[in-house]
Formats: C-alpha cells, structure tokens, sequence
C-alpha cells in the first residue's frame, strides 16, 4: 500500500496537478522542489514540503525518508544520468513505486534522455510505469504564450505535422492513479490527447474560442530560432524545441491511444476545452505590466 508519495517537480508543468491528483487521496503527499516555501504556498494542503535538487545529492535522503512511492521527471536542465543514479537511490531506501515521466517514442530513440533514464529505472528493483506523453497542451501558454499573446500568433516550426497534444492536467491525473492503485507495475502507457491536430486547426480552435482570430506562422527553423534566442532562451532549450518541432513536422507525432481514457474513466481533454479553461492567459490584457519570464524559465521544470 502506498502511504507517502513524493513528487519531484513539484511546481513544474505536470507535477502541480500531480499533487491536486494525490491530495484528493489517502496518501500523505510530500512535494520537493529547489524552494519548499514556494509550493508550501502553493500547496498548503500538502502535507510535507522538503528542498531537493537533481544536483544536490545531499537533499536526496531527506526527500525520501518513509517514502512509499515517488513521481519521478526530468528538469530541461538536469543531466539524465543524475536523475538515474536517484531512482537508483530511491531503489536502495526501499522506495516501492516510482511514475516516471517519459516521452512518446522514448522507448525508440536512443538520442533523448528520456531513453536512457528509462532503461536506468527498469535495471531498478522498482515497480515502475513510464508515463510517455505527447507534448503537452500547456506549452502553448507557457512556452509559446508570449507569441499569442503579443502577435496573435503560434509561432512554431512544425510545417503541417499533426501533433496528438495531451493536457497536462490529464497527465497529472493518471500519474496520481498508477501511484495509488494496484495493476500498474512495470506498465508503459502512452499518454495522448483525442485526436491529432495540425497547428493551422489549433490556430483555428484558438481563434474560436478567444473570439480573435490566429494565425500560425510556420516559420523556418532559422528564423524560429532568431526570434527565440533574442529573448534570451539558452541554446540548450532552443535546441529542445527544434527537435520536437521537427518530429511534428516529419509527421511522427500524430499517434493517438486510448489509454488516457482506459486509465482515468473518460475522456482526455481537447485542445477546445483547454483553449476555453485558460483564456484568461492567451488575452492581450495578460500583456499588460511587462516583466515576463523566459519560455525556459515558465515551463522549468518541464514536460516532453
């Protein structure tokens, strides 16, 4: 039986609503991250909240004491090895279940770290299961907001590739799931939304329900990177998003499954739905005051 969960990430993209999933569950929930006050705000009705850095292996015990099971995800900027070597770790305190956050695909390219951290976990005496999702829903607000926003635009590289985008908050929701119940042990499952879109019938979707119209800019690769960069987002990251956009627009990301729906008893959430639930973050007024952050820093940590 799982009685205390961690949740690396805490604050990040997929792990908020990992938390919102487990506080609504028998568990005692412990949230980590780089500043315990700031999901202690965040989430007062956690009961734990512990510092923990990737690269600080002293926070690593304290995080794991009399922990049952953990939500395991990689920060953009953590190395994949470090993340392996702590599920290693979380093995050998007697950590029982672990969700890892994985991509789609991961589990054929070599060349993403999500790869690696994988078959670093399955060498682990865990019960383990790869959440591999599609890209998700909230990087259209966080990392690609400023674009819509500011210019009405979506301004990606993607070409006319479907993407089968997943909402965060549905992830979030499975991961609290495979935590908590029987049946999930050394599982993979493939987390989509329910249908592929390209990004001009996004821009469609986004037009309709925000009552403006946008556009999607389709931009080469070097002009996406010009504009990026210029805000100041690291090479690393930039690198990130061009070889997710290029997968879309070589057309491998269009897959969509049923397991979203098999796993939380209905159906994934559409792009409509999450276009409606977070106007308030796509309308010019959200311009107003200035002062926004990096996409790096906005969806650090983040997801696929």
């Amino acid at each position: 039986m799982t009685d205390r969960v961690l949740v690396t990430g805490a604050t990040g993209t997929v792990g908020r609503h990992v938390v919102d999933g487990l506080v609504d569950r028998e568990v005692t929930v412990r949230t980590a991250s780089r500043d315990p006050d700031t999901t202690r705000e965040r989430f007062p009705e956690a009961a734990e909240h512990v510092a923990f850095d990737f690269d600080r292996p002293e926070t690593w015990g304290p995080a794991l004491e009399n922990v049952d099971g953990c939500y395991l995800m990689r920060p953009p900027t953590a190395d994949s090895e470090r993340v392996g070597e702590f599920a290693a770790a979380a093995d050998r305190v007697g950590v029982e279940r672990v969700a890892y956050l994985s991509a789609l695909g991961a589990e054929k390219n070599p060349l993403i770290p999500h790869h690696r951290i994988e078959k670093r976990v399955a060498e682990t005496d865990l019960d383990y299961t790869f959440l591999r999702a599609s890209f998700f829903m909230q990087n259209l607000s966080e990392v690609h907001g400023r674009d819509i926003v500011e210019r009405d635009q979506i301004f990606v590289p993607a070409g006319g590739g479907a993407t089968s985008f997943v909402d965060a908050r549905d992830v979030g929701e499975v991961a609290a799931v495979v935590l908590t119940e029987d049946g999930h042990a050394n599982r993979a499952y493939d987390l989509t939304g329910p249908e592929a879109l390209t990004y001009e019938e996004v821009a469609a979707v986004f037009s309709d329900v925000l009552d403006r119209e946008i556009t999607y800019a389709d931009p080469s690769i070097l002009t996406f990177v010009g504009r990026v960069r210029s805000r100041g987002e690291p090479l690393p990251f930039v690198a990130l998003m061009v070889g997710i956009y290029t997968i879309a627009r070589l057309g491998f990301a269009d897959r969509v499954t049923d397991d979203v729906a098999r796993l939380l008893g209905r159906p994934p959430r559409d792009v409509e739905t999450f276009a409606a639930d977070y106007a308030g973050e796509f309308s010019p007024t959200a311009a107003a005051g200035g002062g926004r952050a990096t996409a790096s820093e906005r969806s650090s940590p983040s997801g696929p």
